[in-house]
């Protein structure tokens, strides 16, 4: 039976639209049974939407207190019964009662070589270091920033005449490949998880 999957994001969804993609072949392996965001205009919703996948919100703002959201976001993921949950570009840090319930189920994708430049900036903290390898981390998350065991890594080689947003495109295309592939191989092969290292059979 194929993996369940919940994507949670907050903006445009092209990590979404390769994953639809993927999982639209039944050797993938995995289906996509709902999207999440933090915010009801994102643009995300609408390719989960055209693809007949059922969407829901949890706004900060709605809830009195940051861990009444995280235990609203968990409530509502764990009703779709997830094998995974996938940060598609998800910009909200979840909390306490959310890494409890999926804090091993939980992967995100980061456009930087981790543990290096981590936080929302990476490409351009990259450039200013000046290093000749960028790249993309997949990661289970844990209660840090960008800080949990390191599924794959790809390096992508920066250019002298790399900017922010040429280099930033550059990754995206990397990450969106390495996401793809590895959350394929999550849900056919399994993984355990020892440490900071994550094992794929």
């Amino acid at each position: 039976m194929a993996a369940r999957l919940v994507l949670l994001l907050s903006g445009t969804g092209s990590n979404l639209a390769a994953m639809i993609e993927a999982c639209d072949n039944p050797a993938y392996g995995a289906r996509i049974v709902a999207v999440g965001a933090d915010r009801p205009g994102a643009k995300g919703l609408e390719i989960a939407a055209a693809a007949g996948i059922p969407t829901f919100v949890e706004v900060v703002k709605n809830h009195p207190t940051r861990e009444d959201w995280d235990a609203a976001l968990t409530g509502h993921v764990a009703g779709y019964e997830p094998d995974l949950v996938i940060s598609v570009g998800f910009l909200k840090l979840v909390g306490r009662s959310f890494l409890e319930r999926f804090g091993d189920r939980y992967i995100n994708t980061h456009n930087a070589l981790l543990p290096a430049f981590p936080g929302i900036h990476g490409p351009r903290d990259a450039l200013e270091y000046g290093v000749r390898l960028a790249g993309a981390t997949l990661f289970f998350v844990d209660s840090g920033v960008d800080t949990g065991p390191i599924i794959a890594q790809v390096a992508v080689p920066v250019e002298l005449d790399d900017t922010e947003d040429t280099l930033t495109e550059r990754i995206k295309v990397a990450e969106r490949a390495q996401l793809v592939e590895y959350v394929g191989r999550l849900v056919r092969e399994g993984w355990t998880i020892s440490g900071r290292k994550v094992y794929i059979p």
